[in-house]
């Protein structure tokens, strides 16, 4: 299925709010991220969602909103799939509970104009 950029945007909402919202409920730390093989495999499963669906967002979009680190977040997918067993978690942890909130109000805010 093609997605419009809107459609994809909303993906990347729903995958980030998802996230947020398992780490609040549990209670997740960063340390029991570092330290936990099977919340790693849950974190990047969102991850890998949100960086193909920024991917395949159109060049247009993404130039036109460059205050979102589009390429970035692409590259961090390709990074998670490509490269798993050279993983470094403590850059993911940080991804996960500094960036990722501040990327979930971004796109808010995107999809709201």
């Amino acid at each position: 299925m093609k997605y419009s950029d809107e459609q994809r945007l909303q993906k990347i909402l729903e995958n980030a709010e998802k996230l947020i919202e398992y780490l609040s409920e549990h209670k997740v730390t960063k340390e029991n991220l570092l330290n936990d093989y099977a919340l790693q495999w849950l974190v990047t499963t969102p991850l890998y969602n949100i960086g193909e669906h920024v991917y395949n967002l159109s060049d247009e979009y993404k130039s036109r909103h460059t205050e979102v680190q589009w390429y970035m977040i692409a590259g961090l997918r390709h990074r998670l799939v490509h490269n798993y067993d050279g993983t470094n978690w403590n850059i993911i942890a940080d991804v996960v509970f500094e960036e990722l909130p501040v990327l979930a109000e971004q796109i808010r805010k995107l999809l709201e104009s």
